[in-house]
């Protein structure tokens, strides 16, 4: 049993509008064959596992990544349409609007009549995810007749219960428009006792929401992958085969290197190490940060716990994502702030001490303190545009965009898919600079007698 929630009607329009791109905004003209016009048209979905901005604003997301390199295989350029549901999605690949649908699409028998099947890229299972704490921790099939069961409307995790709730007639559950990841983060403050969600999904959200447990497995693995539209059958071809060639297999690695192979390897605060890295490591590195504070007039003791969070004060630290060193700079940034080597600790220090300048001096002066710092780290993290996207959005819901402790609860809604279609960053995962500048804050209560 099933039964959809009803969601406030300003919710479809703001879907819609989908940053300016929606499916209203563009032309019902046939598409061209991209063969003939050297464009590819792509529709997906603003989210974490598909397409985002990141904190540098560049076009990021692990969807993104493998299109690109298609479409450069090809000769190709890409044009973007990004959505914010799938059902969106799969409406305007349905309607010819797009060439190629990539938004984390899982291959179901049911898409797989309406649309032309795609390559796959990666296998993921759906899990069952409830609150750790939960005193009826479901362990079966069974157990989750007792729990409150909320899912992503229209998707391919109600499909799979639709069918289980043949077998399980006990088994009810909620539609929801509500994205997976603001359900997951519904079930992490208690607000919710369970969703389920795809395991690229949960692997990304279980570190900045620790109370998530995963409770079982929903299906065996399942293929997420690219649809195309009717009438592209050389493209589906041509898809096929560079996902199947040496160059897609290199291409569906690099992005599984950047996106996923560290998240398994995250690890929550241990204070013990941290006290030993103190005394061990921090000496060679201190006057680096006292010199930096003289500098920039950033504290000393608040860069190394910057530095702490970014690296471990690991000088040849590096992410799957490029950025590199003891502040975890991008070449690009590193240039722009006078950093010719970001393996050298002392360049790398003064570099990122002269970036957390930056983003405080271009905060408002009026600002108090500890708040004006605190929405600088916000800022070094999610990146500028989106902090003043959620500073609007502060003002807009009547909350102080001054205060950090209103901003905490305002920048998770830059993944709330209320809020960031009309946003002009859109889609961000909010969590993170609020955890961020919370880990920050805790190292530098540790990290600071160093420096007395």
């Amino acid at each position: 049993m099933r039964r959809l929630l009803a969601f406030a009607p300003i919710l479809l329009a703001a879907l819609l509008s989908a940053c300016g791109q929606g499916p209203d905004d563009e032309p019902r003209e046939p598409l061209a064959d991209p063969q003939e016009t050297g464009e590819l048209r792509v529709v997906t979905r603003n989210s974490a596992t598909a397409y985002y901005v990141d904190r540098h604003e560049r076009r990021v997301g692990p969807e993104h990544d493998l299109v690109e390199a298609f479409a450069e295989a090809q000769g190709w350029s890409v044009d973007w349409v990004d959505l914010h549901t799938t059902a969106e999605v799969l409406a305007y690949l349905e309607e010819g609007r797009a060439h190629l649908a990539a938004a984390g699409l899982t291959h179901l028998d049911s898409r797989n009549d309406r649309f032309e099947r795609g390559p796959a890229h990666t296998e993921v299972t759906q899990q069952v995810v409830c609150h750790r704490d939960m005193s009826n921790r479901p362990k079966s099939m069974t157990d989750l007749a007792d729990v409150g069961l909320k899912v992503t409307a229209h998707s391919s995790y109600a499909e799979a219960l639709e069918e289980l709730a043949e077998q399980h007639t006990d088994l009810a559950f909620e539609e929801d428009e509500r994205g997976s990841e603001e359900l997951l983060r519904a079930v992490a403050e208690g607000r919710l006792d369970c969703t389920v969600a795809d395991s690229t999904i949960v692997r990304l959200n279980r570190r900045y929401l620790p109370a998530l447990e995963v409770m079982m497995d929903l299906t065996e693995g399942q293929n997420l992958g690219w649809y195309i539209a009717e009438g592209f059958d050389d493209l589906a071809k041509a898809a096929f085969a560079w996902m199947n060639s040496r160059e897609g297999d290199e291409a569906i690695a690099a992005m599984e290197q950047r996106y996923y192979a560290y998240v398994s390897e995250f690890d929550f605060v241990d204070m013990r190490a941290l006290s030993r890295r103190i005394e061990d490591t921090l000496p060679e590195y201190k006057a680096y940060f006292e010199q930096a504070e003289e500098e920039t007039g950033m504290p000393a003791d608040l860069l190394a716990a910057l530095s702490y969070q970014e690296s471990h004060w690991n000088p040849e630290a590096r992410s799957p994502t490029g950025v590199r060193g003891m502040m975890m700079l991008t070449q690009s940034t590193a240039e722009s702030l006078g950093v010719n080597n970001r393996l050298d600790p002392q360049q790398s220090i003064m570099g990122g001490a002269r970036y957390l300048a930056d983003r405080y001096e271009r905060l408002p002066e009026q600002i108090p303190e500890p708040d004006r710092l605190f929405l600088a780290l916000a800022s070094y993290n999610v990146g500028r545009g989106h902090l003043l996207d959620a500073r609007q959005l502060a003002r807009d819901l009547d909350r102080d965009p001054d205060d950090w402790q209103e901003m905490s609860e305002v920048l998770p809604l830059l993944a709330d898919e209320r809020y960031y279609p009309n946003l002009r960053y859109g889609y961000a995962r909010g969590y993170e600079p609020v955890h961020f500048v919370q880990r920050i804050r805790n190292y530098r209560d540790v990290i600071r007698h160093a420096f007395d």
